[in-house]
């Protein structure tokens, strides 16, 4: 019995974990495996029952009232309009055709597209969703693997908290003090080359397994180089005008991030009024899969809001703490590796800002004093190497199993074919790639520093 007191939340999380292979809506069972477990802490006598307020005031203060996740039913709406329009598609389609030859060319086309649809939306459960109702079926339709397939996309739907403009990165220069655009300019790189990392691994590993992803047809597309430069200019063009409304609002000082998603919304509108695809008809459609998206997207959230509490409360997160604790820490480096591993293995509970609550203000001004040598040259650079080393690392926690958002979302939009195994197992290649990007950035500093002393935002 001391045993299961002093591991409740432990035992929480693994029958959380089973029961996400049940097919049962993701966002019920954690909310009724937190709400149970809370009944059994509160038996146990290691619970006060008194806490359970506190789910409600978790709810409305970190998610339904929070002034960061206004942004996702915009952006949701954005991606949906450029979804019924045709205009994402479109996109697709050509990036097909200029990829037909290569193996994997359609999963290359969704990294493609994910990378580009980044610097739109920058919200992941938005990323992920829209990415997942466009490209999904035509890749399911290819015959792909269902496993690339949706780790395909998971994968790139993340890009957008890395890739600015990124709110994880407001919030981590925020509780840091550092400048937000010298954080953006950093994580810049780091961003494409998570995304060239992508390309890679999906163009070896189809080219060593052709089944993963049957080659499409060599006729695709328009006959003369004309037709193709012009299906090239009419896909292309719209994106890059919402990009650049979205980003441009934000960079010349006409918008906050989250006004830009109101702003994307309406240069969608506008594109897909050019497309003429904007009706009565489409439009009460249009809101009604925008509002059941956003419904999904935010009962997931509020359910994993109550999980996480849940588990903190129940002793979890301490138990973790202790399991790491027992390494031995003494130099720079072996205290530097520690917060690594521990931002990986707390994202396998936690959201980022979650981790980011927990991590930054107890470690983040305790590695800035310790002696890294000549490693990064600059007495304003660590902080911001550190901050965007450890979004990379952060990046992981949406796509790890059993507990990240971006599989999650996923499941809620996905035909009733892809199981959640398929989602796990398709999610695994791309950790480790993510885990390759973050050696990288470690052992390369510049790679992070190079954009904002560009940029003149460094000494």
């Amino acid at each position: 019995m001391d045993w299961l007191i002093d591991h409740l939340g432990v035992v929480m999380f693994v029958v959380m974990a089973a029961l996400l292979f049940t097919g049962f809506p993701v966002a019920l069972i954690l909310g009724g495996v937190s709400l149970a477990f809370g009944a059994i802490g509160w038996a146990l006598d290691v619970f006060n029952p008194l806490q359970f307020y506190n789910l409600l005031i978790r709810i409305w203060g970190g998610v339904a009232a929070s002034q960061v996740l206004v942004a996702i039913p915009m952006f949701i709406f954005m991606g949906v309009v450029l979804e019924r329009s045709g205009i994402a598609t479109e996109l697709l389609k050509t990036l097909q055709i200029l990829t037909r030859r290569i193996p994997g060319g359609l999963a290359m086309s969704v990294t493609l597209m994910g990378t580009i649809m980044a610097a739109t939306t920058g919200i992941v459960g938005a990323s992920v969703v829209m990415l997942t109702l466009i490209a999904l079926p035509a890749m399911l339709e290819r015959r792909y693997d269902a496993r690339l397939a949706v780790g395909t996309i998971a994968a790139s739907g993340t890009l957008g908290i890395l890739i600015p403009p990124s709110i994880m990165l407001v919030i981590m220069g925020d509780l840091m003090a550092v400048p937000v655009g010298t954080l953006f300019a950093g994580a810049l790189v780091p961003g494409l080359l998570l995304s060239v990392l992508y390309l890679l691994y999906i163009g070896i590993a189809c080219a060593l397994k052709p089944g993963l992803a049957p080659p499409m047809p060599a006729q695709l597309g328009p006959g003369s180089a004309g037709a193709l430069w012009g299906l090239v200019f009419r896909s292309f063009l719209p994106p890059v005008l919402l990009v650049a409304l979205v980003l441009g609002s934000i960079f010349m000082g006409w918008a906050t991030p989250t006004e830009a998603a109101g702003v994307g919304s309406a240069g969608a509108l506008l594109l897909a009024w050019w497309k003429k695809a904007l009706g009565r008809d489409s439009m009460r459609q249009l809101i009604e899969s925008a509002a059941l998206t956003n419904a999904m997207v935010f009962f997931i959230t509020m359910g994993a809001s109550v999980f996480a509490y849940m588990f903190r409360a129940l002793g979890g997160d301490e138990v973790i703490v202790d399991l790491l604790a027992q390494v031995g820490i003494q130099s720079a480096w072996e205290v530097m590796i520690f917060v690594m591993v521990l931002v990986f293995v707390l994202g396998f509970f936690f959201d980022w800002l979650e981790i980011c609550l927990i991590v930054l203000p107890v470690f983040g001004p305790l590695l800035a004093q310790l002696d890294f040598g000549s490693h990064v040259n600059g007495a304003t650079a660590f902080l911001p190497w550190l901050l965007v080393v450890m979004a990379v690392n952060l990046q992981t926690s949406f796509i790890t199993p059993p507990f990240g958002f971006a599989l999650f979302f996923m499941k809620g939009a996905v035909p009733p074919s892809v199981t959640m195994g398929q989602l796990y197992r398709g999610a695994v290649p791309f950790v480790f790639l993510q885990m390759i990007a973050l050696a990288i950035c470690i052992a390369f500093p510049e790679l992070v520093l190079w954009m904002p002393r560009r940029a003149g935002l460094l000494d």
